[in-house]
């Protein structure tokens, strides 16, 4: 081993995209949160959409640097983290509807005898 100052670049290798793997991770994460009150799904699906534009903006820039499967799962997590911001959003909004319409009372002391129905 006489120099280990080689690059990739020597080699042919090329780099990941910076935060490819996550951001997959948490778009894939944020439609699994959308059930947890919509919150956790929208927050985790805003950092993954800041995070891929990022990792898009440096690849748009150097193309030839990075590893093109990188830029598929940036695409990939990028697409779930819309998705579930999608979902959260949803859920949010007919969260508040229900509030609207029942009350927070309805939601936390639901009455059974409201659904029970003999026909």
């Amino acid at each position: 081993m006489e120099n280990d100052n080689f690059s990739n670049q020597e080699f042919g290798l090329k780099e990941p995209i910076k935060n490819s793997t996550t951001v997959l991770v948490l778009g894939i994460l944020s439609i699994l949160g959308c059930f947890c009150y919509g919150f956790v799904g929208l927050i985790l699906g805003i950092i993954a959409v800041v995070m891929a534009s990022s990792g898009l903006k440096a690849y748009n820039e150097n193309p030839e640097r990075f590893n093109p499967a990188g830029l598929a799962n940036l695409k990939a997590g990028r697409v779930c983290a819309i998705i579930g911001i999608a979902l959260s959003v949803i859920y949010v909004i007919s969260a508040i509807i229900v509030i609207i319409l029942f009350g927070f009372e309805a939601i936390l002391n639901p009455n059974p005898e409201m659904f029970d129905h003999n026909f």
